[in-house]
């Protein structure tokens, strides 16, 4: 199981590095993953504080952990934790996600409002809000005079929704998605609440930003979604998003330099492919160009005089993937079931690939950043 990660551009990953017990940061160099924790980078949000992070790498002295091949061997739901295996690439940066950033899922997001949870009522649904929606929202600019008399139009016909008011208004939907170090990495397992029993994948491209509110790099994040949870009630968003090992993160951080830059990210394609013991497949796509706000917007909209984050954060995009395919029974569209093997790629970033599993089978959380600060404390490195 490799990363497909490409040659060149500058790469950052966070390695269980068993000789401490601990996390090491990591630079992809020439296949090999070099351990470049030290006093001045201890850790990634660190890292990602320096202004010259890029060219610090290139030179920063560290010893060889082991081969990408190795540590791809190596990073799967039960490690040899005798050996290297990898760790999402983030740290002490909070989780934020940003939803219904597309018109398709946006659609998505309203029926699964109007059919409060029950995903049998799916397709019939649909149907009505197409009829009336059209699938014109993707031209709208949230916030414009024309998205604020469509948002009119709507609430005289009765079709207006909570769900278009973030993908049409002015304000995009921000929330917390996980806790600092919560994330798993590629090769681990993801996981659904017991409740759900209808629940999806979402690709999504990840942004790096530090406490400066600077987008730094990029990578790709499974927002795992509880589609009859949050259809429910909105107020149940926390649970719907928030649970043991639902975030997924990787496989690494790529920084910006001269081969890839935020321009580079707005035009970024993500492919899905979920593939099921029962022999199910499911092949998706999000385009970064068809996103209705701007990653330069949303990072605004979620840090500044209103909000500071002081060790950075990670922000979650959203995503244009929203399945309809029918698993099991016609019009019952998709559902996760235990097993499926999530993969999410990109040229340019890699690929994450994830088992599906219960939040309550999943390995627990257990190492905060508590345990992370003892443990540097105890390396000398604080």
């Amino acid at each position: 199981m490799n990363f497909d990660l490409p040659k060149d551009g500058c790469f950052v990953l966070r390695v269980w590095n068993p000789q401490h017990n601990g996390p090491a940061v990591c630079h992809l160099r020439d296949g090999q993953l070099v351990d470049v924790t030290s006093n001045e980078v201890p850790t990634v949000r660190d890292l990602l504080e320096r202004s010259d992070a890029v060219q610090w790498l290139k030179v920063a002295p560290g010893a060889p952990l082991c081969s990408l091949e190795e540590l791809a061997d190596n990073s799967r739901e039960v490690p040899d934790t005798s050996r290297p295996y990898i760790l999402s690439p983030s740290d002490f940066q909070p989780i934020k996600a940003c939803g219904v950033t597309f018109a398709a899922s946006m659609l998505e997001r309203v029926i699964e409002e109007q059919a409060r949870g029950d995903e049998s009522k799916a397709a019939a649904i649909r149907e009505t809000c197409t009829a009336i929606i059209g699938d014109s929202l993707g031209d709208v600019k949230p916030g414009s005079d024309l998205a604020m008399a469509l948002k009119e139009a709507l609430i005289k016909q009765g079709a207006w929704s909570q769900y278009l008011e973030v993908g049409i208004g002015p304000d995009a939907e921000v929330f917390s998605k996980a806790q600092s170090l919560s994330a798993v990495g590629r090769g681990a397992s993801v996981g659904l609440h017991p409740i759900s029993t209808w629940n999806n994948p979402e690709p999504e491209v990840v942004l790096a930003v530090n406490s400066s509110g600077e987008i730094q790099g990029a990578t790709l994040g499974n927002d795992v979604n509880l589609r009859d949870v949050e259809g429910r009630s909105a107020l149940l968003l926390g649970k719907a998003k928030d649970n043991n090992a639902s975030c997924a993160l990787g496989p690494a951080i790529r920084l910006f330099d001269d081969s890839f830059s935020l321009d580079d990210v707005r035009k970024v394609q993500v492919t899905l492919h979920v593939e099921g013991e029962d022999g199910f497949a499911m092949d998706g796509h999000s385009s970064m160009a068809e996103i209705s706000r701007d990653p330069s917007d949303l990072v605004r909209q979620t840090y500044g005089a209103h909000h500071q984050y002081p060790d950075g954060f990670m922000l979650m995009m959203g995503t244009l993937f929203a399945p309809t395919q029918d698993r099991d029974t016609k019009g019952g569209g998709f559902t996760h079931k235990l097993g499926d093997v999530v993969t999410i790629s990109n040229p340019q970033l890699g690929s994450l690939t994830n088992t599906v599993r219960l939040s309550t089978e999943c390995s627990p959380w257990v190492f905060g950043p508590t345990h992370l600060m003892r443990n540097l404390a105890q390396r000398g490195l604080l």
